[in-house]
C-alpha cells in the first residue's frame, strides 16, 4: 500500500488513511505490549519451579523491560529517518522466534536470556507515536498519541488471556500462543498501514544532533515525569498479580482479574487523556495526575497493622489495614491517573518539540521504560530486605514527591493560578 501516490492532506481519502494508520498501529502496539508483559503471569508458576527469591523474581520480570527501554531512541530516531511502518514491521518480526522459544526454557539464565529478545516489542512505543502523530495535525496529535497509547491496554489483555491458558494447559503454552498472535498481527499491520515520505526526518540531521536534546533541561523533566506514569505502569502492572497472591490468598485467575482493574484503565483512558490534553493542556492535566498519585500511593502505602493499646478495661486490639475492595479501588483510581498522565507528558513533546517528536519521544520512553526495568527490582530487594509487600508503593510515593518539587518550581510559579494575573517578575522569569 505504501507504493500508492499519497493523496493531499486535507482530502477524504488521507483522513481513511490517517484513520488505518492509527487504528492498526494501536492494535499492533497493544499486541506488543501484552507480550512485553507476559512474565507478569507466567513469571509466578516459573518462580515456584525455580524456587527464586523476591529479587531474582523482580530482575526475571525486568528484562524484557530493559531491553524494550534500550531500544527506544535509536527505534525513535530511525522511525524519523527510515519511517514508521517498516521499523514497526522490523520489530514485530524480530520478537516472534524469541517468543516461541520461551516455552522451551528450563533454566533461570535461559529465561533472562530469552526475556532480552522477547523486550524488543516494548521499544514499539517509540516507533508508533511519531509514525501516527505526523498523519494529524498539530491540534489533534494529543488525541491521536493517547489513542495508539490505549496499547498499553496489553498489559490487561494479558492477564485475561495468560491465566486462562496457563491453568488448562500449563504456562509453557502461553508464549506458543503469544508468538502466533504477534505473527498474524504483523501481516494486518503491513496491510493497513501506510508510509509517507513527507514525515521523514531529512537525510542531512545526524543522529548526534537528535541526541543534543538531552542537554535540555525540560527533557530531563519529562523523563522523570514519564518514569512514574509509564515506568510506574509496567512496574506494577507485572507486580500485582503476585501481589494479590501473596497479600490477599487469592487463586491466580482471581488476582489477574483484580489487577486488570489498573492495568486496563491505565492503557485504554489514555486516549481521553490525550483528549483533556488538547483541551486543557498537558501542565493542568499533568499537575492534578501527580496530586492523585500522591494520596492514592500514600493510602497503598500503609501495612496491614495490628497493634494494642491500654484501656481501663484491659488491652484492645486493633487492626489497619486496606481490603481487597479498597485495595483494588485505589489501584483502580492509580490507574486512571497514570492513563491521563501518559498521554500529557508526551502532549508537552508534541507542543515542544514538533520537529523532533520520534527523537524527544525515545528519549523520554527510555526513562519511562528504564524506571518499569529498575522499580520490580527494587519491590522484590525492598521485599526481601523488609518483609514487608508494601514496600513497592512506599518507594513509588517518594518518588512522585520528587515530580510534585520539581513541578511546582519549574511550572506552577510561572503559571496563573486560580484566574489570577502573574506577576511581572513571573512574566519575565516565564
Amino acid at each position: 500500500m505504501a507504493s500508492q501516490p499519497l493523496p493531499p492532506g486535507d482530502s477524504p481519502e488521507r483522513t481513511r488513511q490517517a484513520w488505518s494508520v492509527l487504528i492498526v498501529s494501536t492494535f499492533a502496539f497493544t499486541v506488543c505490549f501484552m507480550v512485553w508483559m507476559m512474565f507478569g503471569v507466567i513469571g509466578i508458576p516459573i518462580k515456584k519451579m525455580l524456587d527464586l527469591n523476591s529479587t531474582q523474581f523482580g530482575l526475571l520480570m525486568a528484562m524484557p523491560v530493559l531491553t524494550g527501554s534500550l531500544v527506544r531512541v535509536p527505534l525513535g530516531i530511525w522511525t524519523d529517518r527510515f519511517g514508521g511502518r517498516i521499523v514497526m514491521a522490523a520489530v514485530m518480526a524480530a520478537t516472534v522466534p524469541a517468543i516461541w522459544l520461551m516455552g522451551y526454557a528450563t533454566q533461570y539464565w535461559h529465561f533472562l536470556t530469552i526475556g532480552l529478545f522477547v523486550g524488543l516489542a516494548g521499544g514499539s512505543f517509540s516507533v508508533g507515536t511519531p509514525y501516527v502523530a505526523r498523519w494529524f495535525p498539530k491540534s489533534r496529535q494529543g488525541t491521536a498519541m493517547g489513542v495508539y497509547g490505549a496499547g498499553n491496554s496489553g498489559a490487561a489483555v494479558n492477564k485475561f488471556v495468560a491465566p486462562v491458558l496457563l491453568v488448562a494447559f500449563g504456562w509453557t503454552m502461553v508464549p506458543q500462543v503469544y508468538a502466533a498472535i504477534m505473527l498474524g498481527t504483523l501481516v494486518l499491520f503491513w496491510m493497513f498501514s501506510y508510509s509517507d515520505p513527507a514525515h521523514l526526518v531529512p537525510s542531512n540531521v545526524k543522529f548526534v544532533d537528535q541526541l543534543k536534546a538531552l542537554k535540555d533541561p525540560k527533557v530531563l523533566k519529562y523523563c522523570q515525569y514519564y518514569s512514574i506514569v509509564f515506568g510506574g505502569y509496567v512496574a506494577l502492572s507485572l507486580w500485582m498479580v503476585q501481589y494479590y497472591v501473596g497479600e490477599f490468598g487469592l487463586d491466580i485467575r482471581v488476582a489477574a482479574l483484580l489487577a486488570a482493574c489498573f492495568s486496563l484503565p491505565g492503557g485504554v483512558l489514555r486516549a481521553i487523556g490525550g483528549i483533556l490534553s488538547d483541551k486543557y493542556g498537558a501542565h493542568s492535566v499533568t499537575w492534578w495526575v501527580m496530586w492523585v498519585s500522591w494520596i492514592c500511593l500514600f493510602l497503598l502505602s500503609y501495612p496491614q497493622t495490628d497493634f494494642t493499646i491500654q484501656t481501663v478495661n484491659g488491652p484492645a486490639t486493633f487492626h489497619i489495614g486496606l481490603n481487597v475492595y479498597l485495595f483494588t479501588g485505589l489501584m483502580f483510581l492509580l490507574g486512571i491517573a497514570w492513563a491521563f498522565g501518559k498521554a500529557s507528558v508526551f502532549k508537552y513533546i508534541s507542543d515542544d518539540y514538533p520537529g523532533n517528536i520520534g527523537a524527544i519521544s525515545g528519549i523520554v520512553g527510555l526513562a519511562g521504560g528504564l524506571g518499569g526495568f529498575i522499580l520490580p527490582i527494587l519491590f522484590g530487594a525492598l521485599m526481601d530486605f523488609t518483609g514487608i509487600r508494601s514496600s513497592a508503593f512506599m518507594l513509588m510515593y517518594g518518588v512522585v514527591w520528587v515530580s510534585l518539587i520539581w513541578m511546582y518550581f519549574t511550572e506552577v510559579r510561572r503559571t496563573n493560578l486560580l484566574g489570577t494575573t502573574p506577576s511581572p517578575q513571573a512574566r519575565a522569569a516565564a
